[in-house]
């Protein structure tokens, strides 16, 4: 039988590990094993360029035409009030409601030289969010929305 001082001292011994061999380090010594030399870098693209996201093979579904009208710019409140009612496409939300609403507000501003059906399509997709723009970012590339004007 043990006493309590043996059985501490026992535990003690079987959990202490034995201190770690460390030798001098010297600087003015060789490297057995030096580092292997560094590969030059046939990529010569800027930080910035490596940092884009590559679009090559990416198309939205909604290709907005170009617009050749100077100086054209959307406005943020006419995107504010666009967002402001969002489809989300939510069961019990209507599809029809959201298009109404969606062409009652664009169509209260006008740009010159400018077709009302390319401000749509350019901001139909601000009208979207949670499932329903994934459905937009889903559907096919070049895919058209009917209706719009």
């Amino acid at each position: 039988m043990r006493t309590r001082s043996q059985s501490r001292n026992l535990h003690n011994q079987q959990h202490q590990a034995p201190p770690p061999v460390v030798e001098p380090f010297n600087l003015e010594e060789p490297f057995e094993n030096p580092p292997p030399p560094l590969a030059p870098m046939d990529d010569q693209r800027t930080m910035a360029q490596l940092l884009e996201a590559p679009t090559a093979g990416y198309e939205d579904a909604i290709v907005v035409p170009e617009i050749t009208a100077d100086n054209f710019e959307l406005k943020h409140g006419l995107l504010n009030l666009v967002q402001n009612k969002q489809f989300f496409g939510h069961d019990k939300e209507d599809p029809h409601a959201h298009i109404r609403y969606f062409n009652k507000i664009t169509s209260t501003m006008k740009f010159p030289n400018v077709p009302s059906t390319s401000v749509k399509l350019m901001l139909f997709p601000f009208s979207l969010e949670g499932a329903a723009r994934i459905w937009l970012e889903k559907e096919p590339p070049r895919s058209s929305i009917s209706n719009m004007g």
